[in-house]
């Protein structure tokens, strides 16, 4: 569970409703037609942008957003530089039996490729279509949210101008102008609201988190390269450190040398 996503949603509404409930009853922000325009007409929009098929699968994945667990940096430079011990002191062909312990199955394609003989070139070309490949998925994915957050708001003004001309229809009640002006510019809040609260930041938090998938993808890529080449275990740790930030340097160091301390 990410916590830090759940804690802005939860605080984010709780604000909003804190200041609501300050100086009026929540009764009044309710509108079930203002709700539909803006919700019905952002995903409307959605699916005449985007093919259906990718909608679908977007939305699906969405709970990412919510439920995402990642290896530690350190967890999976750890794991890399006890790859390259093997392959150091037992040969290539010594990672055959390691393969099946690999949960990673980009970090597994590419050790196979190695255990096969396969070219370095090649499994570089390789290894980086896929990662370009997965890139421009998720490229989707934080688009499409992207633009639904551009949609929400346009479909709150557009209900905003439907009261209005509703309101302005019929003047003959000036008691009645502003309860219709105050319904008419609810849809403009809701719009807003899910634009600001949901949509784009759920957009920023998922093109961080696929920024982040490359940047492992890419420090794996460069640990195969340096154990088919059979690089001394010490030097491609120093190599794969330099993709994380200090913190995470002095952390990866901190195990490194309790590992040693232990052997």
């Amino acid at each position: 569970m990410d916590f830090a996503t759940l804690i802005g949603i939860i605080s984010g509404i709780g604000l909003v409703v804190w200041e609501i409930t300050t100086n009026s009853g929540l009764d009044i922000f309710v509108n079930i037609p203002s709700f539909a325009v803006v919700f019905g007409g952002t995903i409307a929009a959605t699916f005449i942008a985007y093919p259906i098929n990718e909608v679908l699968r977007v939305l699906s994945i969405s709970k990412k957003v919510f439920l995402h667990k990642s290896e530690k940096p350190s967890t999976q430079i750890k794991e890399l530089v006890e790859i390259s011990v093997v392959t150091r002191s037992k040969g290539i062909l010594a990672l055959d039996k390691e393969l099946s312990k690999i949960k990673d199955g980009f970090l597994n394609k590419g050790l196979q490729m190695v255990v096969d003989g396969i070219r370095g070139t090649t499994i570089n070309e390789v290894m980086q279509l896929e990662m370009d490949i997965i890139w421009k998925r998720h490229q989707i994915g934080y688009s499409l949210f992207k633009d639904m957050g551009n949609f929400s708001p346009a479909f709150g003004m557009i209900g905003t101008l439907i009261g209005l001309v509703q309101m302005l229809a019929d003047l003959s009640d000036p008691s009645g102008i502003g309860p219709k002006m105050a319904i008419a510019l609810i849809t403009t809040f809701y719009g807003s609201l899910f634009a600001n609260l949901l949509y784009i930041p759920m957009s920023i938090k998922l093109k961080h988190r696929s920024q982040q998938e490359a940047l492992r993808m890419q420090l794996i890529i460069e640990a195969i390269k340096s154990i088919r080449l059979g690089d001394n275990p010490r030097f491609m740790e120093e190599k794969l450190t330099k993709f994380l930030s200090n913190a995470e340097r002095q952390k990866v160091s901190k195990a490194t040398k309790s590992s040693k301390k232990k052997g």
